[in-house]
């Protein structure tokens, strides 16, 4: 059994980012579990609390632990990483020598109603990534511009951007159950 952890960026109930996720977590072949990572509820990262014990930030420590791997669909926040997102990496990072990051397998997807489909976000969050040592899947890549276009009743049901993210899918549960 190969677990995801799924990291969705934004907290919107109506994100285009949540629709985007759930349309990948639903072409898992079988044998792949996708789990929801809450960021939503975590209190700001901040090294004073490295020594106390903070029940959200040991359940997202240890959801990451058990993946085998890690997808994170998110938006772009100012032409950056959602600050929820910069916090779950601090948080996964944290204490000094404990990282969850090394080495995990982790793909970054973003989607955005704009032009640029979010690639600043995708970018920073794959820099943030790679310099606490992850191994994060490059291709295919998928920066979603004009997302809400391909979007309806809580679903992708334009043909072209399903296919493209099914491809994309297929990819990365491929490199995630690979040894």
């Amino acid at each position: 059994m190969t677990k995801i952890a799924l990291i969705i960026g934004s907290l919107s109930r109506a994100s285009i980012n949540r629709t985007v996720a759930q349309h990948l977590a639903a072409q898992a072949p079988e044998g792949v579990v996708v789990e929801e990572v809450q960021i939503g509820d975590l209190p700001l990262y901040t090294q004073d609390l490295d020594s106390e014990s903070i029940p959200a930030y040991e359940r997202v420590r240890a959801q990451l632990q058990a993946a085998d791997a890690v997808l994170i669909v998110s938006p772009e926040h100012n032409r950056s990483m959602p600050a929820a997102v910069k916090n779950l990496l601090d948080i996964a990072s944290r204490p000094a020598g404990k990282s969850l990051w090394g080495g995990k397998k982790t793909a970054v997807i973003t989607a955005s109603p704009g032009s640029y489909g979010g690639i600043n976000s995708g970018l920073h969050i794959r820099q943030s990534l790679q310099a606490m040592s992850a191994d994060v899947m490059i291709a295919p890549e998928v920066f979603l511009s004009r997302a809400h276009t391909a979007l309806a009743d809580g679903q992708v049901n334009d043909e072209r951007t399903a296919a493209f993210l099914n491809k994309f899918a297929a990819a990365f549960y491929g490199w995630a159950k690979a040894e």
